[in-house]
């Protein structure tokens, strides 16, 4: 059996009733009842940038290999998505944000949305693993409990389908995320990303901790404190599959980021495509609702 060693604890508090949580935005969704993670581990801490923690992440398997997993389970010890179980809103406008690839490295990590709880794992093609050309400048990762519905079409982004992952968040401070951690931040402004003619949202975001995060609070903000950042994010977005002969990918709204309200409203609505998703009124086809 491979190694299996818990290397973070995570923030956020899970609030559970009669199969319900207040954490949705608008609607109510299912509460998976988790089962308990029966491995062995070696060691425990917790990060000191998190508050309260109330989710353990655990590794299975080494990095750099097809089996890696980053898994999660909560203070109870038992296993959780952390796509489906880790709350979004934490209230005041403030939203867990799970990282899957820390900045400044180019491995290309993602939540494994068709395996059971849905662990982190290293994406691959043919049997290989992904690395992008070069390192992202920024934490990337998800924001739980949100879809990206691939059955929806966009009318404010050229008709566009969702891409059926959960919506993804770059997180511009300073200092660099670990895999599976959760960060508490504040969205910013979005980009709506076409990738080969899916919509992918990337919601632009700065952690609480990071010592900007006061300053920021809106689009105009990002150009003050963080200048020529959303053009760059664009921009390597845009760019980085060329090296592998792939088009550049596109942009819709303009080819700019939109504010802060926009972004809102784009966790809102993939917020509530997610709850019909658990609820099983949109089917799920390979998904895992674990």
């Amino acid at each position: 059996m491979a190694a299996i060693r818990v290397i973070a604890a995570a923030g956020g508090a899970l609030h559970q009733g009669n199969n319900t949580t207040s954490f949705l935005l608008k609607q109510p969704f299912l509460l998976r009842r988790p089962l308990t993670l029966s491995r062995s581990t070696k060691r425990l801490f917790t990060c000191r940038a998190l508050h309260a923690p109330q989710f353990q992440i655990k590794e299975e398997g080494q990095p750099g290999t097809l089996d890696y997993r980053v898994f999660f389970v909560d203070n109870s010890g038992k296993q959780v998505s952390p796509w489906h179980d880790i709350p979004l809103q934490l209230g005041n406008g403030v939203f867990n944000f799970i990282v899957e690839i820390p900045k400044d490295t180019s491995a290309k990590m993602e939540v494994a949305t068709d395996e059971p709880y849905t662990p982190i794992k290293q994406d691959m093609k043919k049997g290989k693993l992904r690395y992008y050309p070069y390192n992202i400048n920024w934490n990337y990762g998800l924001l739980p409990q949100t879809w990206e519905d691939p059955s929806f079409a966009n009318s404010e982004v050229e008709g566009t389908l969702g891409d059926n992952d959960p919506v993804d968040v770059v997180e511009i401070g300073g200092r660099q995320g670990k895999i599976g951690e959760i960060l508490k931040v504040k969205p910013l402004a979005t980009l709506a990303m076409i990738d080969e003619g899916e919509l992918d949202w990337k919601i632009v975001a700065i952690s609480l901790d990071d010592p900007k995060a006061s300053l920021v609070n809106d689009i105009n903000d990002v150009e003050k404190y963080f200048p020529g950042t959303l053009t760059a994010i664009r921009d390597w977005f845009r760019d980085y599959k060329i090296p592998d002969g792939k088009p550049a990918n596109k942009f819709g709204l303009g080819n700019k980021a939109a504010d802060k309200d926009y972004a809102l409203k784009v966790i809102t609505e993939t917020n509530e495509s997610w709850a019909k998703l658990v609820e099983r009124s949109i089917p799920s086809g390979e998904l895992s609702l674990m």
